[in-house]
């Protein structure tokens, strides 16, 4: 005698759906671990980019940009090295945005705080014959403009990549966001807001300072458009549910 299938059919198809959610489940995961490793990869492109920018600046010998001239001031009035001041600072804002937002930090925070300095000295030793205080006024201050728009497009690489941002970067980023303000426009004004600090604090700072203060919000906002075609074209956004 064959033995009854006492099996519900709603059993089976229960079963069936399970095994089709853990599948979407882990297509999901991968893609977005692809994703995410994408956009890593766009970050660090950033990453790159932008230190090339800050290296020519710094190689000028014009000026430190606005962030960097609020830590040598607050440095000089502290028994601590400018490194050591800008490492925490920079833990500091992420302490902040940990109580208000802690969405923006990413792994990404984390490589733009350690890796930055590396990159900028690996640039340094290559271009420090080409690019120096020797070279006449007009030639270095055309190099400012230049390394500041190529420093603009580099930071809305890694502003748009969504895989993190630097601290001194998140604060326009954050700010931005927050009051629905172009970032062109709050990216000048926080650069000013750390000028301000940092000369006030006795930091010191050139013609450079001023140009970069002014010409990387500006270059920003041209090139966030653009930075975002970019990112799009190698990640899809999720869609909204």
């Amino acid at each position: 005698m064959t033995p009854e299938n006492n099996t519900d059919p709603a059993d089976n198809a229960e079963s069936d759906n399970n095994s089709d959610e853990a599948g979407n489940m882990k297509n999901k995961i991968k893609i977005n671990l692809k994703d995410e490793l994408i956009r890593l990869a766009i970050l660090l492109v950033g990453l790159l980019i932008a230190h090339l920018g800050v290296s020519m600046f710094l190689l000028t010998e014009l000026g430190a940009d606005p962030f960097n001239v609020m830590i040598a001031g607050i440095s000089s009035k502290l028994p601590i090295s400018h490194g050591i001041t800008h490492m925490i600072i920079s833990i500091l804002i992420i302490i902040v945005l940990l109580f208000v937002d802690r969405s923006y930090i990413r792994i990404g925070t984390i490589a733009c705080m350690f890796l930055g300095g590396p990159i900028i000295d690996m640039y340094n030793l290559v271009l420090a014959k080409l690019i120096n205080g020797s070279l006449a006024l007009w030639i270095r201050l055309v190099i400012v403009v230049i390394a500041c728009a190529i420093l603009a497009f580099g930071m809305t690489l890694v502003i748009t990549s969504k895989a993190g941002t630097g601290p001194n970067d998140l604060v326009a980023v954050v700010l931005s966001d927050k009051i629905h303000k172009k970032f062109s426009i709050v990216r000048i004004i926080v650069d000013l807001i750390f000028f301000g600090i940092g000369a006030l604090l006795g930091g010191t700072f050139g013609i450079g300072t001023l140009v970069c203060a002014f010409v990387v919000g500006l270059a920003a906002g041209l090139f966030m458009p653009f930075s975002r075609r970019i990112v799009s074209h190698f990640v899809k956004e999720p869609e909204a549910a």
